[in-house]
């Protein structure tokens, strides 16, 4: 108990919120004192958590991640409660900006059977992503977006599931340091606007989207319906769902 309380204080001086239950973390972690030590100070200079364990929780899930891989947040299992209720057994899932491979690890964790695809441009993302998405039987390609799929996916995905960089251009900057020191760039800028990716995914859904099937995609409050217009005019019905609870905000289209 005394070395926890002292790991805590440490943790709250360096501006830790949630230093207690970072502690137990750490303390479950450590391989020996040697390791925890050297954790505490790690996460005290400021890395974020989940690159100093190597791991995240999302959607109850432990989510292994490399550092400099974008760390799913806890608003984007928002996106994941719903783009459950979009499938069924046996979808075929592509997880597009996968970066961890979190997304569709979480919604194919809820089917009896499927067909997991994801990619991403990054090569660090692509080699942490499959650490978790082969493991379900999924395969993980590196490319830039649709570029990197396999072609025989061609009007077969029934769920889209792409959590696309939004943060416009010139407010990476505002980021919280964690985010914007650690995180890869590629990641987090989503253009002018922030909506750059998420034209470009919108633009050629309907290619490989089934009959039905769906697209989602999160976004920011003010860009939700700026995002619903561009499902619109790239040939998608398209709902903007907003959560109060998770502070998320997300648009869904639909292959008409």
């Amino acid at each position: 108990m005394e070395q926890k309380n002292m790991i805590v204080e440490k943790l709250r001086d360096a501006g830790c919120v949630f230093a207690e239950e970072e502690a137990d973390i750490l303390l479950s972690t450590a391989k020996n004192n040697v390791h925890l030590i050297t954790m505490v100070d790690q996460r005290v200079s400021g890395m974020p958590l989940e690159y100093v364990v190597g791991w995240a929780e999302f959607c109850g899930l432990k989510i292994q991640i490399d550092k400099g891989v974008f760390v799913p947040r806890k608003r984007t299992e928002f996106l994941v409660q719903k783009a459950i209720t979009l499938v069924r057994s046996g979808a075929t899932v592509v997880d597009l900006c996968c970066g961890s491979g979190a997304l569709g690890v979480a919604v194919c964790s809820t089917l009896e059977s499927f067909q997991l695809y994801a990619a991403d441009i990054d090569r660090n993302a692509i080699i942490c992503a499959r650490r978790n998405v082969q493991p379900l039987g999924g395969q993980v390609y590196e490319g830039d977006l649709y570029h990197a799929l396999p072609e025989y996916l061609f009007g077969q995905v029934d769920l889209l599931i792409v959590n696309a960089p939004y943060v416009p251009t010139n407010e990476i900057d505002l980021l919280p340091s964690e985010a914007r020191i650690h995180e890869a760039q590629v990641a987090l800028d989503g253009g002018l606007d922030g909506l750059d990716i998420h034209r470009r995914v919108a633009r050629d859904a309907s290619h490989w989207l089934d009959s039905g099937g769906h697209l989602i995609m999160e976004t920011s409050e003010q860009q939700a319906p700026h995002a619903r217009e561009i499902f619109y005019q790239n040939g998608l019905s398209a709902q903007v769902i907003q959560s109060e609870e998770f502070e998320a905000n997300v648009v869904i289209g639909k292959k008409k």
